[in-house]
């Protein structure tokens, strides 16, 4: 499981022309998932963004999470994170987990990342043609894969 997390003041997703979620600050995180990942890998990544310090504190230092700040988070599926760019220069999204895995992993996900912000967090549609944007602050972009938990 792959995701790219990055601090923003505020992130939408819009879908045929319609917004379908609007954030304030906090965190749009982009999402891709593998067929070898589980719930034990979303279950950790949840905790490492809920707990990740990148938020200024009164002095201006990145020491405060997303909780301590009540932020907002968005989340968006993205398979192109899981990307194979080795062999010439057209990528292969074989990696990129099927929706038949994909879809209740990424809304287990989202669903753990609620209950540890404590907050509605806003979606994408999966599979659907979406434009987000987002004004990163910062910029504070961090990327994580849960293969890498060591």
């Amino acid at each position: 499981m792959r995701a790219v997390i990055q601090r923003v003041s505020h992130a939408s997703v819009s879908i045929g022309g319609k917004v379908k979620s609007a954030i304030g600050p906090g965190f749009l995180v982009l999402l891709g998932i593998e067929e070898a990942d589980n719930r034990e890998d979303a279950d950790w990544l949840c905790r490492k963004i809920a707990g990740l310090r990148v938020f200024d504190d009164e002095n201006g230092v990145m020491n405060r999470s997303i909780l301590d700040t009540a932020g907002q988070a968005l989340v968006v599926s993205q398979f192109t994170l899981m990307a194979s760019y080795k062999k010439g220069n057209r990528p292969s999204y074989i990696r990129a987990a099927g929706h038949d895995h994909a879809i209740p992993l990424y809304e287990y996900f989202v669903a753990t990342l609620q209950e540890l912000l404590q907050q509605p967090v806003g979606t994408g549609e999966f599979g659907a043609d979406m434009q987000v944007e987002l004004l990163n602050d910062g910029p504070v972009t961090i990327c994580m894969d849960t293969k890498n938990k060591e």
